[in-house]
């Protein structure tokens, strides 16, 4: 099957989904200066380019849905001004780090430093096709998209990225067990990678975790919108709880997100259904206090960028596996204070950004001067 591609237009509505490709506002104009180095020169206009790629999967008529983001008008980019972003256990990349917030997102924010960035739902996510064993009875069929078929995906576009833009290495992010995929990746595939960031990295886990009840896994579960707000206000002091997430922007998220899942859509209540591969590595790694994968073997700049109320993958977590990087040319951590699981989308996200962009953007963090 041929690679799909769709050239949208920046101001663009979404059908159904919401959410707008804006023209780049002044926010994005103000984070230009927030690197430790001078970063590159946004568009040269104001606005972004917008396609969408959906590519072949293992399963017949299963598709990969593919976002591409960058300055109006350019599509040559050197390997270290292109990120590849992959999302956690239950809710897609589209609709969190292309979630215009206030206007912009966490896309935007980047692209607008000069990147080509793209970001990719997996298989039985957001705007990727359901594997067969989603219309069935979780029961039927065993845990979907265990962490090495995220990472096998992760390398499929990888390398659909670099052979179009001619490049070897592009960096790379991923939040929660979207950490592992790219961790796991990353330490098989040094010769493809420039960067990594961990955002909330996965690790052996002292505590129980938020998803999976211990019981039998089944190919899939479903999350209610009131559950995916419980959960992520789990940790947060009570009078810390109001102010966290600016008025109306976790109805945008969920709204976006529940949308992505037409069939868990027409349930009462709306449910999504996320699939539970990262369930069952949950439980047959790191909370047997098995590793899935030796940090030590990623050779790569690493930044972990983690929030204090983050009861997901508690700080603990990012602590220890900041210790495994043990070969990595530099590494930095970052711990953000008043931020949970998903400060990316909560009243500190600037900083969390501006760490990101920092990083991504130095070019060479080891300077005196």
């Amino acid at each position: 099957m041929a690679d799909k591609q769709a050239q949208t237009d920046p101001n663009e509505t979404w059908p159904g989904r919401g959410l707008a490709r804006r023209q780049l506002v002044g926010a994005l104009t103000a984070g230009l200066a927030v690197a430790a180095t001078p970063a590159p020169a946004a568009a040269p206009s104001s606005r972004l380019a917008t396609e969408e790629f959906r590519l072949p999967w293992s399963e017949p008529g299963v598709e990969i849905y593919v976002r591409n983001k960058r300055p109006a008008g350019i599509d040559r980019f050197p390997g270290d001004r292109i990120l590849l972003y992959v999302h956690g256990s239950t809710y897609p990349s589209s609709t969190a780090f292309d979630l215009p917030l206030g206007g912009m997102s966490a896309m935007d924010y980047l692209a607008g430093l000069g990147f080509d960035v793209y970001c990719v739902d997996l298989p039985g996510y957001g705007l990727s096709g359901r594997p067969a064993a989603m219309d069935v009875p979780p029961a039927d069929n065993p845990p979907l998209m265990r962490t090495p078929d995220a990472a096998k995906v992760v390398g499929q576009v990888v390398d659909f990225i670099t052979k179009r833009r001619n490049v070897e290495k592009l960096d790379l992010m991923g939040w929660s067990w979207g950490t592992s995929t790219m961790g796991l990746y990353t330490s098989t595939h040094t010769d493809k990678v420039n960067r990594l960031v961990l955002y909330a990295p996965q690790w052996l886990a002292r505590t129980p975790g938020l998803i999976g009840g211990g019981g039998p896994v089944g190919a899939y579960r479903t999350v209610s919108r009131d559950s995916a707000r419980a959960r992520w206000l789990t940790g947060v002091p009570e009078d810390k709880k109001a102010d966290l997430i600016p008025a109306g922007w976790f109805d945008q998220w969920a709204d976006a997100t529940f949308a992505t899942d037409p069939v868990g859509a027409k349930q009462s209540p709306p449910v999504l259904r996320a699939p539970n591969g990262t369930v069952a590595d949950k439980d047959a790694y790191w909370a047997a206090g098995k590793p899935l994968y030796d940090p030590g073997e990623i050779r790569v700049p690493v930044l972990i960028i983690h929030a204090e109320w983050d009861a997901d993958l508690p700080s603990y977590q990012a602590q220890e596996y900041f210790t495994k990087l043990t070969h990595a040319p530099y590494k930095r951590f970052v711990e953000l204070g008043e931020g949970t699981h998903t400060v990316m989308m909560e009243k500190n996200r600037m900083q969390f950004l501006h760490e990101v962009g920092a990083f991504l953007t130095e070019a060479d963090p080891q300077a005196l001067n």
